[in-house]
């Protein structure tokens, strides 16, 4: 019986430890007071909020719950254990083993203890050097990227798309929802290369494309980023392209810039000006809250423009189909030759490995 008592006081510490880590106790007080908030008589009156309140009180469920189960299980055993009856050795050498497996499981949450890792995102592609050969890269890893969506049961949405010339992408935005949507995409961020025979020159030669992939946590709360009204130039102006009645025929579409970084957005998708500029808003609050990340600053303020030509020359990634097939990610050295795979979604191996090297490099 004794070394059942060591094994489950050994798993209570470890337990402790990542409970500290991960913050449980404060995301369970907030637990509480949006639990409360959602009980009170006039919670729905605000129906657009009341929505945002349910939806981050079944995300932080999903992520307490577990650890508290997890904590209360191991504490009925040692409980157990104490009695030093042995006739429940067996039983209790079993329970050990599945709050150990339980635990293993949920470590994977260590890796994923960042301050929007739970948070859905925004994901930006944007084609670069290569013309039509890039739009179609672009293009390519859309498709990956919803294909990933798809097996990890996020939800994907279009915010905006440019359309190629003759074929692929020249930029979209998609927004992903999920558990740990941003968590898990954020290691996506940066410059993706592309070598290949390409398919739009006559004599087929060998190609290199580039295409920039931005992830921002979605950041839809004003107070969570706040951003000075005088720091803010809007543009309003009509809508381009196809579209239906209103579209083309009223200034609805939105463009907005922030004065001290120089970051511009541009939304026209929606009918209304009023979605365009609250949409706008939005990625305009992601795009500083992913700022601030890299620029390690704690204010909005503080931030400098994003360099953009040294991110354009920082790949992350390179994806290799001709002479050899290879995926290799140049941060965490991770490689593989299925890169047909990878291109049809099956990413978990490359954000794991991104997701241990952010972890060792803390």
């Amino acid at each position: 019986m004794h070394d059942i008592e060591t094994d489950i006081l050994a798993l209570q510490k470890q337990v402790a430890e990542a409970v500290e880590r991960l913050g449980i106790a404060q995301l369970s007080y907030r637990l509480t007071g949006m639990r409360q908030e959602s009980q009170t008589a006039d919670f729905w009156q605000d129906n657009s909020r009341a929505q945002s309140v349910m939806k981050d009180i079944s995300k932080l469920e999903a992520r307490v719950t577990p650890w508290i189960q997890l904590r209360q299980g191991i504490a009925d055993v040692a409980e157990l254990a104490q009695l030093g009856d042995d006739t429940l050795l067996a039983d209790l050498t079993a329970q050990t083993e599945q709050l150990q497996a339980a635990f293993d499981a949920l470590k994977e949450e260590l890796k994923l203890n960042g301050p929007y890792d739970n948070y859905d995102c925004l994901l930006s592609l944007h084609a670069g050097a290569g013309g039509t050969d890039a739009q179609d890269w672009a293009g390519m890893l859309l498709r990956m990227y919803v294909r990933f969506c798809e097996k990890s049961h996020f939800t994907v949405a279009t915010v905006e798309e440019s359309s190629g010339d003759e074929a692929g992408i020249k930029s979209v935005t998609i927004e992903v929802g999920g558990s740990f949507a941003f968590g898990k995409l954020k290691g996506e961020h940066g410059v993706h290369r592309l070598v290949r025979l390409s398919p739009f020159n006559s004599d087929n030669l060998r190609q290199t494309s580039f295409a920039k992939v931005e992830v921002m946590p979605k950041i839809d709360q004003p107070d969570e980023v706040a951003i000075d009204d005088k720091d803010l130039k809007i543009d309003v102006y009509r809508s381009g392209g196809h579209g239906g009645q209103s579209v083309n025929t009223t200034d609805s579409a939105v463009r907005i810039t922030h004065l001290p970084t120089g970051i511009v957005v541009a939304i026209q998708n929606e009918r209304s000006q009023l979605q365009n500029r609250e949409t706008a808003m939005t990625i305009l609050r992601s795009r500083l809250a992913q700022l601030q990340m890299e620029q390690h600053t704690e204010a909005v303020s503080e931030l400098k423009g994003p360099n953009e030509q040294a991110a354009w020359g920082n790949q992350i990634r390179s994806y290799v189909l001709h002479p050899y097939k290879q995926v290799k990610d140049v941060r965490s050295r991770y490689e593989t030759s299925d890169v047909d795979g990878v291109l049809d979604g099956n990413l978990d191996a490359l954000v794991n490995a991104y997701l241990e090297y952010s972890l060792g490099n803390k």
